[in-house]
């Protein structure tokens, strides 16, 4: 069984060094237009050119979004942006539109192209069209089980490769083609900048009675009918490699990077050990404990075992569950003295206790902040200033990019 990709989310620079250096084999981004993530921070030409030097430096590849489903003005200047990130070296481009696929084929006829799961692939015979109009991957819909993608597996050209989402969160719209964001917002979803109406909550009004608001209940449970929970398949990985998956890819191009390199380590790990020896493979449930210490909704499988029941909705409320965030990032560690040099991300004081999550090691060890020192050497009791430097000392060795983390108390999220 050849390994799977595992690909990770890249909504700035800084989320696409650590997705690569907490274990991502490619990372997936968007330029300034043409993708479907308005709300990412995205790159521009030289944080392109410096993602991709970081990530091909390390072996990874780098995967580039194009994947509107463009208006007629929307092709303004997409021959040049394409023909510009095939020669920053990206290593593919992920299109959804035949419009979009003709131009790269046209501008970049050496550069591989994806097929979105915006183009809704749900069957062979569809996988196998793109393939023959030259697609390297197709980005298969969600909304299929893992009986259907092994069927598909089956009946494509071996070279083709099948690419699922695994994590993150899940449209309730077909494949991702949504309406109901430029309905309500004037904000279009399939040209990259959705609003997200299906985690408001909504109220009927009956159109003699204004400002009487009766709530909309579906099975009595609440009023958030469109509010999905989150993907999550790290307790299934031989089902996904046993049906012919060749990448398994996290979604949260605007989560944090603290949310991207905990989910890639805990992927990595059930990943890796599966492969090692996947007839004596167990699934370790700790894993899933460290994908509920992210920003999440409740977990679901989606449609890999079959379609989802009401359950799979959430209806009492929008809110993300976040119990934990990160405090710091070490930025250089001094073997002789113990002292690690910290880049402040979240206030914290002396005393707090932190869990220290290290790339390439087990998950995380814990300990008290005894003390704390600035830059100028003196001694303080908090740190209150975002990206602040600190000198702490560490009761074991650490690495750079390793993330201190504390929990606190859950946070509502929906922004509502």
């Amino acid at each position: 069984m050849k390994k799977p990709e595992l690909l990770a989310p890249a909504g700035n620079l800084e989320k696409l060094k650590m997705a690569v250096i907490y274990g991502a084999d490619a990372v997936y981004l968007g330029g300034e237009e043409f993708g479907l993530r308005a709300a990412a921070d995205n790159f521009n030409t030289e944080e392109m050119k410096e993602g991709v030097e970081f990530a091909h430096s390390r072996g990874k590849k780098v995967y580039v979004t194009a994947n509107i489903i463009p208006h007629n003005e929307d092709l303004q200047g997409l021959p040049e942006y394409i023909r510009e990130v095939s020669e920053i070296g990206v290593d593919a481009l992920i299109v959804s539109d035949l419009g979009v696929f003709a131009i790269a084929k046209e501008v970049a006829p050496d550069l591989e192209i994806h097929i979105s799961t915006q183009a809704n692939n749900t069957n062979w015979k569809s996988a196998e069209f793109w393939h023959k109009l030259g697609a390297k991957r197709i980005i298969l819909a969600r909304e299929l089980s893992l009986q259907e993608i092994k069927e598909i597996r089956e009946k494509v050209p071996a070279d083709v490769e099948l690419e699922c989402f695994v994590h993150g969160a899940m449209c309730i719209s077909y494949s991702g083609r949504c309406l109901l964001s430029n309905y309500m917002a004037n904000r279009d979803a399939n040209r990259g900048a959705c609003a997200h109406p299906c985690r408001w909550k909504y109220y009927l009004m009956e159109e003699k009675r204004p400002g009487e608001y009766m709530p909309v209940v579906e099975n009595e449970r609440g009023t958030f009918i469109y509010n999905s929970k989150d993907l999550c398949m790290i307790g299934h990985i031989p089902e996904l490699l046993k049906s012919g998956i060749s990448s398994l890819k996290i979604e949260g191009r605007v989560k944090s990077a603290y949310y991207v390199a905990t989910v890639v380590k805990a992927y990595r790990q059930a990943i890796d050990a599966y492969m090692d020896n996947p007839g004596k493979y167990v699934f370790d449930p700790a894993l899933l404990d460290e994908l509920k210490k992210v920003s999440h909704r409740e977990y679901t499988t989606g449609f890999y075992f079959g379609k989802p029941s009401g359950k799979e909705q959430i209806y009492h409320t929008s809110s993300y569950i976040r119990e934990y965030d990160i405090v710091g990032l070490v930025k250089e560690y001094d073997p002789v003295t113990g002292i690690a040099i910290i880049e402040q991300k979240n206030r914290f004081f002396v005393g707090d206790e932190v869990e220290v999550v290290q790339p390439d090691k087990p998950f995380f060890f814990t300990q008290i902040i005894e003390e704390m020192r600035n830059e100028e050497g003196q001694a303080i009791n908090v740190a209150p200033h975002p990206q602040m430097v600190l000198k702490i000392p560490m009761k074991v060795p650490v690495v750079p990019y390793s993330m201190l983390r504390k929990k606190g108390e859950e946070k509502d999220l929906s922004g509502r």
